[in-house]
């Protein structure tokens, strides 16, 4: 089960006409609690930007699940209805989901939607999809959650 925070870092970044301009770009984070997605935030971060930054703002982001694409460049956020029959009344039940998928354009978004979803027995519907402005997203790998557990039974 992995928890998502988003993370906001702030920095002076260089543009193109040769001046700083103070920027806030959105992070996404697998971690544990909001002091680790601090810390893994500042780890990932660091080879990227020359100079301060300061993670301005951390929240918990809902997410079901995540779909990686290698080829795209672009977050979207796709809001999900997965539908079950309710046994008793036998109406129809909807219940919202928020998903996740790595693509260059909305409509690679969906179908890398659809194929993460290809192997599940659940009626679905596509309630909405938006693109995010996250710049990247940092899971955690094998080795991390290795370390990280090894650090834990360690401080016990």
């Amino acid at each position: 089960m992995n928890n998502w925070f988003e993370c906001k870092i702030s920095y002076e970044k260089m543009m193109e006409n040769g001046f700083p301009k103070k920027v806030t770009e959105p992070y996404l984070v697998d971690a544990l609690s909001f002091t680790e997605a601090e810390a893994r935030i500042i780890e990932e971060i660091k080879p990227y930007i020359s100079g301060e930054f300061t993670v301005t703002d951390i929240k918990r982001a809902r997410l079901a699940e995540l779909f990686f694409n290698e080829n795209g460049d672009r977050y979207y956020r796709i809001k999900v209805y997965f539908i079950t029959l309710d046994e008793k009344s036998g109406a129809e039940k909807k219940t919202a989901v928020q998903m996740l998928a790595q693509a260059c354009d909305l409509k690679e978004a969906i179908e890398v939607l659809e194929a993460g979803m290809k192997g599940t027995m659940s009626d679905y519907v596509i309630a909405s999809v938006t693109e995010t402005m996250l710049m990247d997203v940092f899971p955690f790998s094998t080795d991390e959650k290795k370390t990280s557990l090894e650090q834990v039974l360690v401080d016990q």
